[in-house]
């Protein structure tokens, strides 16, 4: 039997939600208090109840899972309510906007044997996928950095700042990459546009084996930029999502000491190469993986505390944005 699913919001993400999940479960319901929006995709989806609130979509003994695609402030209390009505989620990034809030999501989860699962989309791009392959397998080295770009001329939002609506992507990354939680978090930016929400923001998380990361993240800026970078002892690698051929491209760079000099460094080049990436949708994969954890495989305890670390190194930034 079919997975049937609600979702909340449908917005310029939200729709391409509900697009997915009604092609691989049974979209049940939908809702999105925007004017108009109701004629709109039950014209798309005739199939699918429409709910004027949250709770009548709740009400539903039926219903086994609720997709939330709503502003970022409304993620916690929408989650927390559907995971207290017995509903898997599957939750926008963040699920959260701080560290207590999240861990609470968690915990409630845990305790119903429900799955919460956040919307961190990179992770399921098969470049990502590849780079973590080579952090695993040593191909790179030890991994001593990794550094993230991601900046464009807009789209400026008005209740979340850069941090927040950028530095999620990158940082749910770096820490898949890494496997560990940051020990330090500062970060420093300006609001240029509009007070309080910062237009620019520079990132710096150390963790502790002793690698660092850094972000860039801004919405003022004449390049658009998609970009991560991790630096090996012995191999560098580059993801690079604005690229339509080249996603991953690996370099056969390294400093490298003679044993037959008086302790000076020289660097090491040598070949460059581009692997082979798969060309999957990322927002398929994501969708498949959420129904495949309602269904009982996989982990589900992973994916919810893999979400909490990301909200919680927000957290951090946060505080240390904020001048704390």
């Amino acid at each position: 039997m079919s997975i049937r699913v609600g979702q909340a919001g449908l917005g310029e993400w939200g729709k391409n939600l509900a697009r997915n999940f009604a092609d691989l479960a049974d979209l049940a319901w939908l809702s999105d208090p925007a004017e108009g929006k109701d004629v709109e995709f039950q014209g798309r989806y005739p199939h699918a109840s429409w709910a004027s609130t949250f709770d009548e979509m709740l009400e539903d003994a039926t219903l086994d899972a609720v997709v939330i695609a709503t502003p970022v402030p409304s993620h916690y209390d929408l989650a927390k309510r559907a995971l207290e009505a017995g509903k898997h989620v599957f939750v926008e990034k963040p699920p959260a906007m701080k560290g207590n809030e999240i861990d609470a999501l968690v915990s409630l989860a845990a305790e119903r044997d429900l799955v919460l699962m956040p919307g961190h989309l990179l992770l399921y791009h098969p470049a990502v996928v590849k780079l973590k392959e080579l952090v695993d397998d040593g191909e790179l080295g030890e991994v001593l950095c990794v550094y993230g770009n991601r900046q464009n001329l807009g789209r400026i939002r008005p209740y979340e700042n850069a941090l927040w609506s950028l530095g999620v992507h990158d940082l749910s990354v770096i820490l898949y990459l890494l496997d560990e939680d940051p020990t330090e978090a500062i970060a420093l930016g300006r609001d240029f546009l509009q007070p309080g929400v910062e237009d620019v923001v520079f990132c710096y998380l150390r963790f502790p084996s002793g690698r660092i990361a850094h972000m860039h993240l801004s919405w003022l800026d004449p390049h658009k930029m998609r970009k991560m970078t991790v630096v090996g002892s012995e191999k560098m690698a580059v993801f690079d999502d604005m690229e339509l051929d080249r996603k991953v491209t690996v370099y056969e760079k390294a400093p490298w000491k003679p044993v037959n000099t008086y302790g000076e460094w020289q660097t090491r080049t040598g070949d460059i190469h581009i692997p082979k990436i798969a060309t999957d949708e990322p927002l398929r994969l994501e969708c498949r993986h959420f129904l495949s954890l309602v269904e009982g495989d996989g982990d589900r305890a992973r994916v919810a505390r893999d979400g909490a670390r990301v909200v919680r190194a927000l957290d951090m930034l946060t505080t240390s944005l904020n001048g704390g």
